[in-house]
């Protein structure tokens, strides 16, 4: 059965913004025009390590900046919130990499499935969407209770880019992991296991094809692979796009309330574009029932690309949004 909402003014923006719900995903929309879907009812195989995602996100202007199970790397979802070493299991998909085997396959992928979404709140600046979601190993026991909340709204006043048609828009988005497995987990990566260079797990986007060889940029500069492992308020990625010619740009904004923010980021631009927060990166972090850990983050999706001021800019606009949600 598929639900509607009636379009929403954000505070920030004359766009309106709705969305419907097909039962299988959320499809959000600004002046009518598709900009995000959020896959919360994946049909994906157990190696991919099933887990909700967003895909495809689109600028304003309609142009895709995500990819969906590129033949590389088939569990890279778009954007999603992913963990490759969570304890014995893999809640990013495909091979796991540890110490004693490196890469394997270890039957050990696990999924996070929807529960419920607990409220779809319209009030205020944009919809925000919050989730009950259970994470259970590759077996069925359950491993981590998760509330996630997520809010898309329109960041026009800080989205000007060289074109008066450049527009850009934020997810802001917020985890909160239980641990109910019954014994302690530490949460880390293949970095924590010995792989230098490979800190991936958290946040995480994967760019078209053509954004290859594209650039990042931060508050001390830009340049491209050299960003990896680096800690920054926030870091972009400017790409471009085949037909269109034209760029697109994204942006990470962490929230210093995370814990030990500021964090390093995974950030790739040969081989393929990706981009993705990583606050396991180098260190183990410990999930003990009854603490739970917390972790937010705005992304921002942008028409055009980014000089200094405007990256700068729209960094301010999105952690103002990520202050404001409450």
């Amino acid at each position: 059965m598929t639900t509607s909402a009636a379009a929403v003014p954000s505070a920030a923006s004359t766009a309106q913004l709705s969305f419907e719900d097909d039962g299988k995903a959320l499809i959000f929309t600004a002046n009518g025009r598709p900009i995000a879907t959020y896959t919360y009812k994946p049909a994906d195989h157990q190696y991919e390590s099933p887990r909700p995602f967003f895909h495809p996100l689109t600028t304003l202007g309609g142009d895709e900046v995500t990819i969906s199970r590129p033949w590389d790397h088939v569990w890279h979802k778009g954007l999603s919130w992913a963990l490759p070493n969570v304890g014995p299991h893999n809640f990013w998909g495909g091979a796991t990499y540890t110490r004693a085997t490196e890469y394997a396959n270890l039957d050990n992928n696990g999924a996070m499935t929807h529960a419920s979404f607990t409220g779809i709140d319209q009030a205020g600046d944009g919809i925000t969407a919050s989730e009950s979601l259970t994470w259970t190993s590759q077996e069925g026991a359950p491993v981590i209770a998760e509330s996630r909340r997520f809010n898309i709204q329109m960041l026009e006043e800080a989205a000007m880019g060289p074109s008066e048609t450049d527009g850009a828009y934020a997810i802001l988005f917020e985890t909160r992991m239980s641990n109910i497995s019954g014994t302690e987990i530490r949460i880390g990566s293949p970095t924590t296991e010995g792989r230098d260079n490979a800190g991936y797990g958290g946040l995480f986007w994967r760019g078209p094809r053509s954004f290859t060889g594209g650039e990042f940029r931060n508050p001390d500069g830009s340049g491209t692979d050299e960003f990896m492992g680096t800690r920054s308020p926030w870091i972009a990625f400017t790409g471009k796009h085949d037909v269109s010619c034209r760029s697109s740009t994204i942006a990470f904004v962490e929230d210093s309330s995370n814990p030990g923010a500021p964090n390093q980021w995974f950030a790739r631009s040969s081989m393929f574009a990706c981009l993705g927060s990583a606050p396991f990166f180098s260190e183990e972090v410990p999930l003990r029932e009854g603490v739970p850990l917390t972790y937010r983050y705005a992304v921002v999706i942008a028409d055009g690309g980014v000089d200094a001021p405007r990256a700068k800019a729209l960094a301010g606009a999105a952690q103002a949004a990520l202050g404001s949600w409450v």
